[in-house]
């Protein structure tokens, strides 16, 4: 027997009229229309088309058995759907196995945020399938708000409202337009984000976009005991505009008008802030040093490498500039014209920024005699080499030299010999990028280096992620290490030739026989 055909049919954000010619054909001639429902209540996507079905068509409701709150299924409410989902594939499994064909209903698209897709990752790979797109609601809430939504090359991004409020705030920070779905009762921490990133004022909430009862108003003067499922947030991407144009004519013009700052110097230009730079330690927020938390609570903007921008909690007057891993200097330049405007900066790296970090970078740009005037001042931090040796025990102990193995602003044979002087001079050597996704042989070359010099049994230390998930410290032996188990993730240390290992650590006396 010929199977039937799987559908599924976005029926678009509520207003029967935004459901497409294509759907509305399907849903006519279907033999099954099925739709999803919460308990107790009727189904949306039903009463988007419900005027389509055609008579004596077999209807099927999915009813979820749980929407919010808990359950007392053994595998929660992960395991309660994923249950769920499985019994409706089977419900409409049989319909198709009888050779009549099946529409499932879908609110908006059945590919964003619906759960037509949990029926596709079941039945696509057994049964003819096809996927009618839908009118998304936040297309309808755009138009509802009549409010431009992106502009040329504007950056767009959807978040859902249950993300950590932190990490909601740093996306919106991060993008020139947002969209956050899923609100309810995740509104208040949802607002709170919006206000961290500056964004408030340009977020608008719409709730039942495109149905009857659509209405929409400004976050700051939405009731948040009142907030439904079916409702959303845009965030315009005018709200970014005005603050980017903003600094765009600090750095063009050598000053910025703003409340607060007395205006000085030749041509009203404001005066020139001191530019910091600071290192935020390896990685967990506990080994932020004190200074250099204050400091980040008090600067406009927080320049440097896009990881380590993430890592600083998002708060509203603070503007975040993220950027690639090979343009330090012209971060430094943008942070320095930045101070020059009179806006306060910090650039910011991991570990210490002055080991393998910005703070070269940054004394490198202000060479540029346009930034003489620019104070510039670097906040230590935690280094890598000094969690990873702490974690191990007490490996630098004594005298150690410290190298990166990345020859991208040095050639290679400078590498070499700067590994032979070490070696030859029995320094216990931290070593910095190892490698790399495009450097997987530099770390096996100083390994045959070393052991031209050091003994087999040398101690070695390969640290991965300290302070991070996936926090591993091995011991081994140079003659034991295997190059092919280092990643950029790593920080090795090879001990000296006294570096012992004991039941409480790896160490290095502190006296030489």
């Amino acid at each position: 027997m010929t199977t039937g055909r799987f559908a599924g049919v976005g029926v678009g954000p509520g207003d029967p009229e935004l459901l497409t010619r294509k759907g509305a054909r399907l849903i006519e001639n279907a033999d099954v229309v099925a739709y999803h429902a919460a308990a107790g209540k009727p189904s949306n996507a039903r009463r988007i088309a419900g005027e389509l079905f055609a008579a004596g068509v077999v209807e099927e409701e999915l009813t979820y058995p749980v929407t919010t709150g808990t359950t007392d299924h053994p595998g929660g409410y992960e395991g309660a759907l994923a249950d769920f989902y499985t019994e409706s594939a089977a419900r409409l499994a049989a319909h198709l196995d009888a050779g009549r064909n099946v529409v499932l209903l879908s609110e908006g698209d059945p590919l964003f945020y619906g759960s037509y897709m949990y029926m596709h990752d079941r039945l696509s790979a057994s049964y003819p399938t096809e996927i009618v797109p839908g009118v998304p609601a936040f297309l309808a809430a755009t138009a509802a708000v009549a409010q431009p939504l992106v502009r040329q090359t504007d950056v767009l991004t959807v978040l859902p409202g249950t993300l950590p409020r932190a990490e909601l705030a740093r996306r919106l920070a991060d993008t020139d337009a947002a969209v956050i779905m899923k609100l309810g009762r995740t509104f208040p921490a949802v607002r709170a984000a919006l206000a961290e990133a500056g964004r408030l004022d340009h977020a608008f909430y719409v709730e039942r976009a495109s149905m009857p009862e659509e209405q929409w108003r400004p976050v700051a003067e939405v009731d948040a005991e009142t907030v439904p499922y079916f409702s959303l947030i845009v965030v315009t991407g005018d709200s970014l505009n005005g603050s980017r144009s903003r600094v765009a004519a600090a750095v063009r013009d050598g000053g910025v008008e703003q409340s607060g700052v007395e205006q000085s110097g030749e041509g009203g230009g404001t005066p020139v802030t001191e530019l910091l730079v600071v290192g935020l330690g390896p990685g967990p927020d506990h080994w932020l040093t004190p200074e250099v938390a204050a400091a980040l609570g008090e600067v406009e903007h927080v320049v440097g490498y896009a990881p380590y921008v993430n890592r600083v909690p998002q708060r509203e007057g603070l503007t975040r500039h993220a950027s690639g891993n090979t343009v330090e200097v012209d971060r430094a330049r943008d942070a320095l014209e930045l101070a020059l405007a009179g806006e306060r900066v910090a650039v910011v790296s991991g570990g210490d920024a002055g080991v393998f970090g910005m703070a070269a970078a940054v004394f490198e740009a202000a060479e540029d005699p346009r930034f003489a005037e620019v104070p510039i001042r670097v906040l230590p931090g935690v280094s890598a080499v000094q969690a990873v040796a702490a974690r191990a025990g007490a490996p630098i102990g004594a005298d150690f030299a410290v190298v990166s193995l990345s020859d991208r602003l040095k050639p290679w044979p400078v590498v070499e010999k700067r590994l032979r002087a070490i070696a030859e001079a029995d320094l216990v050597l931290a070593i910095y990028n190892p490698a790399s996704r495009s450097r997987t042989e530099q770390i096996a070359v100083a390994r045959t280096v070393l052991l031209e010099h050091r003994a087999p049994e040398t101690v070695v230390v390969v640290g991965r992620s300290v302070g991070r998930a996936g926090e591993s410290i091995e011991v081994t032996t140079l003659a034991e290490l295997d190059p092919s188990s280092i990643d950029m993730s790593c920080l090795v240390l090879v001990g000296a030739a006294s570096t012992r290992v004991s039941t409480a650590g790896v160490w290095t006396p502190r006296f030489v026989q």
